[in-house]
């Protein structure tokens, strides 16, 4: 035990006296506090330009060729606030104003089941034709009522009638959770991906030095091993803890500026059962892919070879990630794949906790989960610490897999 507090020690001074893990962390944290602080500066940018003269509104011009011009007219206006609206005489007038671009777009309404749009070049995002349709249709319903000998207190009663609905749910908020999965599964996927390269990457370098042969025939690889995983995995916590951090503080301090973005507000008000098995499902997910990492990193012969010794266990999270990505969109999370994935170690941290959130999972099924990952953490732990002490030790070409295992075994 005072091996490894020693090991701890020394290696998560060395992650947090990092300049690199210092500077990302704080620039990291800064970017987040800018995009939380966002909407106050644009609120308070608008004030400071609310004494210089408006910008002048496009112009929608109106072709009425039906009976009922004043109410389409008004209607328009209303609808469509944010141009200037103009009636026009002709489509002729209504061609050259476009062209010209003294005017945005047009409706020429042959009657109100019925209009051509025009404008110069349709946006992809243009969305005045929806908003015509609502309007005419609501027109048309009007004058049909009204023409049906319907008196225009009731005409207002039945357009305006509101329709009142209760949402009862007996399992979980796909749509609200989906956003708390959404970010777990990313920050899961950077953090095993940078931390597992840094941890392959620091034992490869360490083997490169001399006293690392008498250290390791000394000491016990498990006290090593774990302390340079544990040490990697409180670097990351730390560092996930200054920026999530940060933006919780800076969320909280706009809170006001953020109520109109509803996902956004979700986001920093998840239940604290969610969090618990998210903390529980990250921790245990980074420490079997870290102590992979490290074990894969002791048998590389040189920094130029650990790209490739950590491929597959880079192509096996990256399927994993797929594979529950893919699951989240398609809301198909409680299918057979999804659920062996449950259980599988490799998988489980991301399947498991996505049919947590997203879906109704028995408790049993959730413990047995929890209780094969936990055993393979420790199990893939000792077994790292073992090829750890075997590879710092081998030099030149990379140790085939029977060498290793012959290696195992005599150990």
């Amino acid at each position: 035990m005072k091996q490894f507090r020693k090991i701890l020690k020394f290696e998560l001074k060395n992650y947090l006296q990092s300049k690199s893990f210092v500077g990302i962390t704080v620039f990291l944290a800064l970017a987040i506090a800018v995009v939380m602080f966002f909407p106050r500066i644009a609120e308070n940018f608008k004030k400071d330009k609310a004494d210089s003269a408006p910008k002048d509104r496009e112009t929608l011009l109106l072709v009425d060729q039906t009976e009922y011009a004043p109410l389409t007219e008004e209607a328009f206006a209303v609808a469509f606030g944010k141009y200037e609206v103009k009636k026009a005489q002709s489509v002729a007038v209504v061609e050259e104003l476009i062209t010209k671009g003294e005017a945005e777009c047009a409706f020429v309404l042959e009657s109100l089941t019925s209009y051509t749009y025009w404008v110069n070049n349709l946006s992809m995002y243009d969305t005045n034709t929806q908003v015509a349709d609502e309007v005419l249709k609501e027109l048309y319903r009007t004058v049909s009522m009204t023409n049906a000998g319907l008196s225009a207190e009731e005409v207002q009663n039945i357009m305006t009638a509101q329709i009142q609905s209760q949402v009862k749910t007996l399992g979980v908020d796909q749509m609200q959770n989906y956003w708390y999965t959404y970010i777990m599964i990313f920050a899961l996927y950077m953090v095993i991906l940078l931390y597992g390269q840094m941890v392959a990457t620091n034992v490869a370098t360490e083997k490169s030095s001399r006293a690392m042969e008498v250290l390791v025939t000394s000491a016990d690889p498990v006290a090593m091993m774990f302390g340079k995983v544990l040490s990697s995995c409180l670097a990351g916590f730390t560092q996930l803890l200054v920026i999530f951090g940060t933006a919780m503080v800076s969320f909280n301090l706009n809170k006001g500026y953020w109520d109109a973005e509803g996902v956004i507000t979700a986001m920093f008000d998840m239940p604290a059962e969610l969090l618990i098995y998210m903390l529980l499902f990250f921790v245990l997910g980074f420490l079997i892919y870290a102590f992979m990492f490290g074990a894969v990193g002791s048998t590389a012969s040189k920094l130029e070879d650990i790209s490739t010794s950590v491929m597959p266990i880079t192509m096996l999270f990256v399927v994993g990630f797929v594979v529950v990505m893919i699951s989240m969109t398609a809301n198909t999370v409680d299918t057979l794949l999804m659920k062996i994935c449950s259980f599988v170690p490799f998988t489980a941290p991301m399947a498991m906790f996505t049919r947590i959130a997203m879906s109704t999972v028995p408790a049993h099924e959730i413990a047995i989960s929890v209780g094969l990952l936990a055993a393979s953490v420790v199990g893939v732990g000792i077994l790292s610490a073992k090829i750890y002490r075997i590879g710092v030790l081998l030099y030149g070409t990379p140790p085939k897999f029977g060498a290793i295992c012959k290696a195992l075994r005599q150990a």
